[in-house]
């Protein structure tokens, strides 16, 4: 057996879109056909979405896509106001996005573990696999371990996600986790810094778990933190009603894409006449047969009142081999160089101090 040392001697690297012009290329697809044209498409919505400047860009998460390698891919997106909010899983905020800005790395995995074998072996070593990746569950504990710490540090409350997540944030500031101190960018931190909100729908299902968990554990008898998914939904929502042009960013599907096509009709419900939403593109390798919200079309959604059918594009693609050319099209495109940052965590800021 290998030893832990000779497994995690690869790390991950991250794709960098800044190196690759790919608008020739996509612009060679859109005259292919099935997911090439498709795909085309898609960045060419994603590039509309950045143009108008009167729309708020929801960028939605899920599978595991930093531990993948676009991490950078998303950081750029972010400083470059191509995103306003994001909604995710919370394997990719916590347990990959913050893992990898507290210093840690995924690493490579042979071809001869994608399948299971050896896993046994893994679990001796404390190493966690994540299909062809590898994460070291000593280090992943500390992630748990500063969890807590950052729960223990707040004001026993109940905090939507994305406030916590802007605690994550100044953590990373206040010990020096940033680019200027030689240390490797991180979604958290650029979002804490341009005012971007990131909403986690099922918080505790992921490393941040852990954390809240041996807090509470804690404190028992005693007032703790909690995390409040219908103040996430209510903040999210907020945002819909004050920003009525939105566009969906979709890469998989789960919690994130539900949650965010809802806001619609939340907003409905709150006595909004907010519009569905403008634009919408989702990348995903499930389909519609199973009846599971991952695969719904689209379409399916403008059935609900969810999103509008004018600009909407399915691309059926795994993330790492379409997400790279839809974002680098519209980066390369320069599209959002007219665009400001909507700066949505300071406005739902400053809504909450008034209230």
């Amino acid at each position: 057996m290998p030893t832990k040392e000779e497994l995690l001697k690869a790390p991950i690297q991250h794709v960098d879109i800044k190196q690759h012009n790919v608008v020739p290329l996509v612009e060679a697809m859109a005259h292919m056909a099935y997911s090439a044209r498709d795909t085309a498409r898609a960045a060419d919505i994603y590039d509309m979405m950045l143009r108008d400047t009167d729309c708020g860009v929801i960028l939605c998460l899920a599978g595991s896509l930093i531990s993948a390698g676009l991490k950078t891919l998303f950081v750029d997106l972010i400083r470059n106001n191509m995103v306003d909010a994001i909604v995710s899983t919370g394997a990719n905020i916590v347990d990959q996005d913050f893992f990898e800005a507290l210093g840690y790395k995924h690493y490579i995995a042979g071809d001869e573990y994608k399948y299971g074998a050896g896993d046994a072996d893994l679990r001796e070593l404390m190493i966690d696999r994540i299909y062809d990746t590898f994460i070291d569950e000593a280090e992943l504990r500390v992630c748990d371990d500063t969890i807590r710490e950052i729960t223990d540090s707040l004001t026993p409350r109940a905090y939507s996600s994305r406030e916590f997540i802007q605690a994550m944030g100044k953590y990373l500031v206040d010990k020096g986790r940033t680019p200027a101190a030689g240390n490797d960018d991180s979604i958290i931190l650029a979002c804490y810094e341009k005012n971007i909100p990131i909403f986690v729908p099922a918080f505790s299902d992921c490393s941040a778990g852990f954390g809240l968990c041996a807090h509470q554990h804690a404190r028992q008898g005693k007032p703790v933190v909690s995390i409040d998914s219908a103040k996430d939904f209510y903040e999210i929502t907020k945002l819909k009603i004050a920003n009525p042009v939105t566009g969906l960013f979709m890469v998989g599907g789960g919690t994130p894409k539900n949650f965010a096509q809802d806001i619609v009709v939340a907003a409905e419900i709150l006595g909004d006449d907010a519009p569905m939403h403008k634009y919408a593109i989702q990348i995903t390798v499930a389909d519609a047969r199973d009846g599971a919200l991952s695969g719904s079309t689209l379409k399916e959604a403008s059935s609900w009142g969810k999103v509008d059918l004018t600009y909407e594009q399915m691309v059926f693609s795994e993330a790492t081999l379409a997400l790279p050319l839809i974002a680098g099209y519209a980066f390369h495109k320069k599209g959002y160089l007219a665009r400001q940052g909507k700066n949505f965590a300071e406005i739902l800021d400053q809504v909450a101090v008034s209230a």
